[in-house]
């Protein structure tokens, strides 16, 4: 007979513990350790023993990929869904996750059998959003939230590929906890892992997100998941970022971008024309050129430097490290002369994008110093290096790919650091070793009215 335990769970990080307490030991949270009744199975019979096998005797082929019908999530997969894998998919409501998800079940059903288990919406309300992106295709669909009925469905059926929508939604009775709880996610995410691997169905996992943007449920959902894929964008304007924060079959480094229509995520496979667009003459912009996964990817980076009534002088930047935008703005001050004590910086990616890599520095640092100056950036120029807390400029990764990049979209020349490439592909180099050199050449000459004290 099963016997039953009563232990707290957190629910910010999964952490659990025997007895009460106010304050989670693990992520340092109040309140918010809850009770869960959890049921221990007896031991069963002794399992037959499997043979092992050598890795160079199992046999993988990388073409066994599924193509999801959409490009833009084929490459932030690497190359398309593997079976038997099980993928987790997060985003804030309303980004767009069921909607692009439907349209690759849709792809995938004409070829092979896909089925979407919706825990959140009626068949009714599906089919409905189905029709206005295009048609329902060949999707089946199970309307369920029982974790042991949609188990019994996918043992029995077998498709291919399987959506859950989503994995919050679905719940065990053995366990005395309402969904969406620790244990409750964390139950479904190991049955289905299981069923995945043994069943060879490859599933996507819908995932809600906290406050602060980081997958909901216990730590251990994206230990479990072989790929975890987030969903990025303001859902009040029309462009999404898909990025795999976890692959272990890829790439975390790939990006895809999409624009939402009437008619469901449209990919964008030429970002750099949409992000990199700007207004010749504009006062405080700069072109950076940023390399995601294998994609170079062209980005406005946009600066307002004000006089600050404050004590402290603010630093505030959108899609840009906040630690490395106070570090490029005290290299500026110390390095290059462009005093900032005294002023607010606000700095913001255009679009949208979030910027992890250092090679944005010099464009970062560029517009910076023509908002404080009041001066523009040199027309057609874009410019990729880090810069180091010296003032010396270091080579951005694969400087041939970006400057490739900047010649496609008709840009006349590049800051670069001083030998970090030998051949621009058509587009003029200009190598520089130090920060203030860099603002030199890279700044037009200085208008009046510029205010001097900035």
């Amino acid at each position: 007979m099963a016997k039953t335990a009563v232990q707290f769970s957190c629910t910010e990080c999964g952490y659990s513990t025997g007895r009460w307490l106010g304050r989670c030991p693990s992520c340092e949270n109040y309140g918010t350790l809850t009770e869960e009744v959890i049921e221990r199975i007896p031991a069963s019979a002794p399992r037959v023993q499997r043979p092992l096998l050598r890795l160079v005797e199992v046999e993988a082929n990388e073409s066994d990929r599924i193509p999801t019908g959409v490009p833009e999530l084929d490459r932030v997969l690497g190359g398309g869904l593997v079976p038997a894998s099980l993928v987790l998919v997060g985003g804030e409501p309303g980004i767009g996750k069921s909607t692009l998800l439907l349209a690759a079940l849709r792809a995938i059903a004409e070829k092979r059998r896909g089925l979407l288990v919706s825990g959140e919406e009626s068949a009714a309300q599906v089919r409905l959003r189905a029709e206005r992106l295009g048609g329902a295709g060949k999707i089946e669909i199970l309307a369920e939230t029982e974790l042991d009925t949609v188990c019994e469905v996918l043992e029995r059926e077998r498709p291919e590929v399987c959506v859950i929508d989503s994995v919050q939604a679905l719940y065990s009775s053995g366990l005395g906890s309402v969904p969406g709880s620790v244990a409750q996610v964390r139950e479904a995410a190991s049955r289905l892992m299981r069923l995945a691997k043994e069943n060879g169905i490859a599933v996507f996992l819908v995932g809600h997100v906290t406050k602060d943007g980081t997958v909901a449920g216990p730590r251990v959902l994206e230990h479990l998941v072989d790929c975890v894929l987030q969903f990025e964008g303001d859902r009040y304007r029309e462009h999404r970022i898909l990025r795999a924060t976890k692959n272990r079959f890829g790439s975390t480094n790939e990006l895809g971008v999409f624009e939402m229509t009437s008619a469901g995520l449209v990919g964008i496979p030429d970002a750099s024309a949409l992000f990199g667009r700007t207004e010749p003459g504009e006062v405080g912009a700069a072109v950076a050129c940023t390399l995601e996964g294998s994609r170079p990817i062209l980005l406005e980076i946009q600066a307002l430097v004000a006089r600050s009534e404050l004590a402290m002088p603010r630093r505030v930047g959108t899609g840009v490290d906040p630690k490395r935008l106070a570090m490029i703005v005290a290299v500026l001050s110390r390095h290059a002369r462009v005093a900032l004590g005294q002023a607010d910086v606000f700095v913001n990616v255009a679009g949208g994008v979030r910027i992890e890599e250092p090679g944005a520095d010099l464009a970062i640092a560029l517009a910076i110093a023509s908002a404080a100056r009041g001066v523009p950036v040199r027309p057609g120029l874009a410019a990729f290096a880090e810069i180091g807390l010296t003032g010396r400029l270091r080579a951005a990764t694969q400087t041939a790919r970006r400057a490739g990049e900047c010649a496609k979209l008709g840009l006349e020349c590049a800051l670069v650091c001083q030998g970090s490439v030998k051949s621009g592909a058509g587009l003029e180099l200009i190598e520089v070793v130090r920060l203030g050199k860099a603002l030199a050449l890279g700044l037009e000459s200085q208008r009046d009215g510029a205010d001097p004290a900035l």
